[in-house]
């Protein structure tokens, strides 16, 4: 009796940590939300981030 080996190699998911596409991809959009909260705050209460964190 003969055994059939597989012809293709099996893909594998990418890890969800470290330096990949994935955490680039979820770091940037954090960036971005992280902005235009910051861009609503000011707009909202008048004052700058720092005035508004009590730093200045």
């Amino acid at each position: 009796m003969s055994q059939s080996q597989p012809t293709t190699t099996p893909k594998l998911e990418d890890p969800k940590f470290g330096f990949n596409d994935y955490a680039e991809r979820l770091n940037g959009r954090a960036a971005m939300i992280g902005f235009a909260l910051t861009l609503v705050i000011e707009y909202l209460t008048g004052q700058g981030l720092l005035s508004w964190l009590g730093l200045q």
